[in-house]
């Protein structure tokens, strides 16, 4: 026999009001659908978790440790349900670093007046797959080649590359930035999740000194303090303001393809919509 969710809601419940007849009052079934849930539950597992009398019922040693890992089960089942409920009424674009830039608010604003109904959320999760693959986002902004596939992408734009420098930094002072201006410098990367490799150098002509980091918070504060120096969309430029950091444009740098993602198999609604909107963002703004 397979233990079943009744089952565990049946004996949470009667712990949980003291009761078999309370805990039928509060989930709305009889006395008797209560008792056959939690005997069903007992046979299932093998032990008796409850020792009951004339006028009370008590946990026994088994039911104690069996009572933790129920409510575990059943809250997990409960934010399954808000996961799903969630995914329903509105529409979570996941990010590794920043969203789409400053054309964030342009495509929210485009995406309510089709879609009044169903929010475009932003959410961050720092994975190659920027929420995809654990269900935080439905679709996702990536900006490096996602090989996997189980996911459907489509190319939606382009982005320009900048460094990232100290305010103190003499690099600060100029109004463009070239790669082979940061050579002489620690560059900080996210091999992981990042746009930056050593592939971005000719070959030969890289820093002599990386830095790895993991997630944009990191690579800022590093490059704040003047301990080494970066280069990033200019997506991340535009929402990453951090005091102590200044932006350049690159000179020389290709620039950045920017995708969006989702599961092949489970897109999500108005996935076309999404796409459109995105795409004429990024052709409308340079």
């Amino acid at each position: 026999m397979d233990l079943e969710l009744r089952q565990l809601r049946a004996f949470v419940a009667v712990v949980e009001t003291g009761t078999f007849t309370d805990a039928a009052a509060a989930l709305g079934v009889s006395q008797a659908a209560v008792s056959r849930a939690v005997a069903a539950l007992e046979a299932t597992l093998g032990a008796r978790l409850l020792s009951r009398t004339t006028r009370h019922v008590r946990l026994t040693a088994t039911g104690t440790r069996v009572l933790a890992r129920a409510r575990a089960v059943l809250d997990e089942v409960a934010h399954l349900r808000r996961a799903a409920e969630a995914s329903s009424c509105e529409l979570r674009i996941g990010y590794a670093w920043a969203a789409m830039g400053k054309h964030t608010r342009r495509i929210q604003r485009a995406w309510q007046g089709l879609h009044p109904s169903v929010p475009l959320v932003f959410v961050h999760d720092n994975t190659l797959a920027a929420g995809l693959s654990d269900g935080t986002a439905d679709v996702a902004v990536i900006r490096r080649t996602l090989d996997d596939p189980r996911f459907g992408t489509a190319h939606v734009g382009l982005e320009h590359r900048y460094a990232a420098v100290s305010t103190e930094h003499t690099l600060a002072r100029r109004r463009q930035v070239r790669l082979a201006d940061l050579t002489r410098y620690t560059v900080a990367i996210d091999e992981r999740t990042g746009t930056t490799s050593l592939g971005l150098w000719p070959s030969g002509a890289g820093p002599g000194r990386l830095r790895q980091t993991r997630g944009s918070d990191e690579w800022l504060t590093l490059i704040a303090a003047n301990q080494a120096v970066g280069v990033t969309s200019e997506a991340t430029a535009h929402q990453n303001p951090r005091p102590g950091v200044a932006y350049r444009r690159m000179r020389d740098a290709p620039p950045i393809d920017v995708w969006l993602a989702w599961w092949r198999d489970d897109p999500p609604a108005h996935l076309d919509d999404l796409v459109e909107l995105t795409r004429s963002a990024y052709r409308g703004g340079s």
